[in-house]
């Protein structure tokens, strides 16, 4: 039986596509991580583990014969999931009438577990000990000036960008803000004819994301090369078959993801 068990449904394979199909849009609306990360895989279901590296302390180091790595850790590429179900009546009414089912319940879940996958990469888990873009020890830090006012917002994300190339951080900028910290770019700059967020967006290369997890009043600057970080990816988002329970059949959109921060100072965070 594969991993995703869907041979133990009695589906037709055109539902599944439809399933497949609504699944993917859904997260693909909702992701913000995987549009300036480097991804790393998809390596299969069963990656359990994968290396983080510190870029700047790996070496390899000798004693009595024995050849060990510092700067290395090894940590478990957690697995997320949101479940859903779609009633045995509707599917049979689809059938029979060739009105495509309602897959709304899908389309939510596939959304939940997008979310579910930006919180992890910018928040972490501290309690199971992962580190978030945002959480992360040893990042740099700005004290963030209201970006409603001014050219505060321009003036902040050029002092960060000035702080990763000091740091020996080049290549690809991105932005990532709250939503409400986007919409305070959207207003013409004084005497510039210009919105903030056009100027700002010049100054990083058109690579500004705004990410609904991110919640309120928060953002970030980071050098996304893959060599300052990435993400792995074990199973990719897909939709599993769980049971047929009172008739209705469960299913579960599931995917194993890791952030792997590989040079600290390639992230900058406004607090």
């Amino acid at each position: 039986m594969s991993y995703l068990s869907r041979e133990a449904s009695s589906l037709p394979e055109d539902l599944w596509q439809k399933i497949d199909s609504a699944v993917v849009e859904a997260a693909r609306n909702v992701l913000t991580g995987r549009r300036f990360l480097h991804v790393a895989g998809p390596l299969g279901p069963g990656a359990e583990v994968a290396p983080i590296n510190d870029a700047d302390a790996l070496r390899e180091t000798e004693k009595d014969g024995l050849l060990t790595t510092q700067g290395r850790k090894f940590a478990e590429i957690p697995v997320l999931y949101e479940d859903f179900t779609l009633l045995a009546r509707d599917l049979e009414n689809a059938r029979q009438t060739g009105v495509p089912a309602d897959l709304g319940a899908a389309v939510r879940a596939a959304e939940k577990c997008a979310l579910k996958e930006d919180r992890l990469i910018y928040f972490g888990n501290a309690e199971l000990g992962y580190d978030g873009l945002l959480t992360a020890p040893g990042t740099q830090k700005i004290e963030k000036k209201d970006w409603s006012a001014g050219e505060n917002a321009f003036s902040d994300i050029a002092a960060a960008y000035a702080a990763l190339v000091k740091k020996g951080i080049y290549g690809t900028a991105a932005l990532v803000v709250s939503p409400d910290l986007y919409l305070q770019m959207q207003r013409l700059q004084p005497g510039t004819g210009l919105l903030e967020i056009d100027r700002v967006a010049k100054l990083v290369g058109g690579h500004v994301y705004e990410a609904p997890a991110l919640g309120t009043e928060k953002a970030l600057l980071v050098g996304s090369n893959a060599g300052n970080m990435d993400l792995v990816i074990g199973q990719d988002l897909a939709t599993a078959y769980l049971e047929q329970k009172d008739l209705n059949h469960s299913f579960r959109v599931v995917e194993s993801v890791l952030l792997r921060i590989k040079r600290k100072d390639a992230v900058v965070v406004f607090e």
